[in-house]
């Protein structure tokens, strides 16, 4: 893997596993800078659907179209398989809620898209899952305890949301990801949060 891998201002490489003879190289939002340039972005104002996923195709592909190589995003079908990838990579783990955790964002992962590339990638330090000397506040912070045997109940989820009490998740973010102990100084904005809330839910 000989290409310069750096991504766009506001996005991160968050970690790489090797897929097929080729490397996949996960792209995720460096934050705090991430958001502020996304809400420059004219995606972000035009009132269109998915406004998040036409930035990331536009500045990711724009990024891979540079240097040579492909370019893949987890909105688009057939879906790839950006979980089982970042599984791969050493970098992220299965958390107690079945979310995924790292050790810069805590259970706040996410992936704007990834970049293949011919070869094999280079050989990256292990890492240890940041959940194994955790007590798991993810689990108890949860409400309506949608987060059981890491399955999601995205059912009660809506339905804590649509009541009063669930308006401090509507403002600032699921307070399961927000218990984690990495989540509460990885830098994720409050009003990102409720942003991707307001997608999720609207």
């Amino acid at each position: 893997m000989a290409v310069d891998l750096k991504p766009p201002p506001g996005l991160r490489v968050g970690g790489i596993c090797e897929s097929g003879g080729h490397s996949i190289v996960l792209i995720a939002p460096d934050e705090p800078a991430f958001w502020p340039i996304f809400i420059a972005a004219p995606e972000y104002a035009d009132g269109t659907a998915d406004p998040m996923d036409r930035w990331s195709r536009r500045v990711i592909g724009a990024s891979a179209n540079a240097i040579g190589v492909e370019a893949l995003f987890p909105s688009d079908p057939p879906y790839p398989p950006f979980v089982a990838w970042a599984l791969l990579s050493g970098r992220f783990w299965s958390s107690p809620t079945g979310m995924l955790v790292d050790r810069r964002m805590g259970l706040f992962v996410s992936f704007r898209g990834a970049l293949r590339v011919p070869g094999p990638p280079a050989k990256l330090n292990a890492h240890t899952s940041p959940c194994t000397d955790c007590d798991a506040p993810c689990l108890s912070a949860c409400p309506v305890d949608a987060f059981t045997d890491g399955r999601y109940d995205t059912d009660a989820c809506h339905r804590w949301l649509d009541t009063p009490a669930g308006g401090n998740c509507l403002a600032a973010g699921c307070l399961a990801r927000r218990a984690c102990p990495i989540s509460k100084g990885c830098g994720r904005l409050p009003e990102q949060s409720a942003w991707h809330m307001r997608q999720f839910h609207p």
